[in-house]
């Protein structure tokens, strides 16, 4: 017989056995739904996070005081806990050194900010950026309108100021910012340019700050009020590493760091990030596929014990056949097609109601809709497999009933 019939037959008996079939598929569709709906929300997660991480320029790292990574608890590590603050003077000493790179900058920031235009003013949620030019073009950040910071800004010290988007919304509704006088912390600033906007991570905006020159953020707050920020980018991603390698170098000499003595400023950048959050999300991953072949197996028993009834309900049709020269292999293969068309089935319908459920899930953290495409993969394969397991021994049976006593049977 050729395939397509023996899937024609297989695919009829399957139709005729309606409630048996829904029963058998349920058990299949639960242990893939299990691992879709986790794997659907970590994608969407982690795809918002990846998208959302023009936090920095492409090849860029950046020098820390402290790891974002880690915790800093009172169980933490006395030396790093005092760790001194990276100052102006040593990130300024680094851009001199570091030739090998495309920009180094420099930032630091204060949260919680209202920036007021006449009587108009916006909520305290404004961060406040002193930044560098090379800054500026290491966080990613183009201007959309009015013009950039200089270095007279830089040098002079200047009180100006460029906004976001969200601070443009708020203050000047119906009008050109340009020129204009906003206030923050009391103190006054023409503004000289506006940002493009900024793609939003999980929903949220990432539009409300203003910068200003770092050494005019330095005169409001005190020059050695906070750490710095020191942002680098290579020229290429094939120099990326050699960079951040030669980074820690000049950064140990400049802070006095002696031979064999651990760093004592941190690297951060993208890939940290995703790191860690693939730190997070991999033992979640590891529990939901558990869950998922635990729950595929009990459908494998299942299926097999339906196989076995089947068989013997159709013990006289597989006499018969064989009777008139029906094949082994034709029966055998027969029965594996029913056992992996149900798996195959209860997976597909798994997947679908997973990857919605799925995203409706992740709609409630604002994280972009996905579909993860491997786990799609990984699932119909892990079906397949079931359907093979557990249909081979019903199918044998089959394919062995002798004849004459498969005649015989009432």
């Amino acid at each position: 017989m050729k395939f397509s019939q023996l899937f024609t037959i297989s695919f009829q008996s399957i139709l005729n056995n309606k409630l048996r079939t829904s029963l058998t598929v349920l058990g299949v569709v639960v242990g893939i739904f299990s691992i879709i709906v986790i794997m659907t929300i970590i994608t969407m997660l982690q795809n918002s996070i990846e998208d959302g991480l023009s936090l920095l320029n492409k090849n860029t790292f950046q020098i820390e005081k402290f790891d974002r990574t880690q915790a800093r608890g009172p169980g933490s590590d006395r030396s790093w806990r005092n760790r001194k603050d990276i100052t102006f003077d040593e990130a300024r000493r680094l851009k001199e050194l570091l030739t090998e790179a495309k920009y180094v900058g420099a930032e630091q920031w204060r949260m919680g900010r209202v920036i007021k235009y006449g009587n108009r003013e916006t909520n305290p949620n404004i961060s406040l950026s002193g930044q560098t030019l090379d800054g500026i073009k290491t966080n990613n950040w183009k201007v959309a309108y009015g013009r950039d910071l200089r270095d007279a800004d830089i040098k002079n010290s200047t009180n100006v100021t460029i906004l976001g988007q969200d601070v443009v919304d708020k203050l000047f509704p119906n009008m050109n910012p340009i020129g204009q006088t906003v206030r923050v912390d009391g103190r006054p600033f023409r503004v000289i340019g506006v940002f493009e906007r900024q793609p939003s991570m999980f929903g949220d905006s990432r539009d409300n700050y203003v910068v200003i020159p770092i050494t005019t953020w330095q005169a409001m707050y005190g020059k050695y009020n906070d750490s710095v920020n020191i942002m680098v980018t290579s020229y290429t991603t094939e120099e990326y590493e050699e960079v951040i390698e030669s980074a820690i170098g000049y950064f140990r000499t400049i802070r006095k760091v002696k031979p064999g003595d651990p760093n004592d400023f941190s690297i951060f950048s993208n890939e940290s990030l995703i790191v860690m959050v693939n730190d997070i999300t991999g033992p979640i991953k590891i529990g939901a596929l558990v869950v998922s072949l635990i729950a595929l197996l009990a459908a494998g028993v299942g299926i097999m014990n339906i196989m076995l009834v089947s068989v013997t309900e159709r013990t006289r049709e597989i006499g018969i056949r064989k009777a008139i020269g029906g094949k082994r292999s034709n029966i055998l293969t027969q029965f594996l097609i029913e056992a992996i068309i149900l798996c195959v089935f209860g997976g597909m319908i798994g997947i679908f109601v997973g990857v919605g459920i799925g995203n409706l899930a992740g709609s409630f953290l604002n994280a972009q809709s996905a579909i993860p495409i491997d786990w799609v993969i990984i699932g119909i394969t892990m079906c397949v497999t079931v359907g093979l397991i557990f249909g081979t021994y019903p199918a044998y049976k089959a394919a062995n009933l002798d004849p004459i006593e498969a005649l015989r049977y009432e």
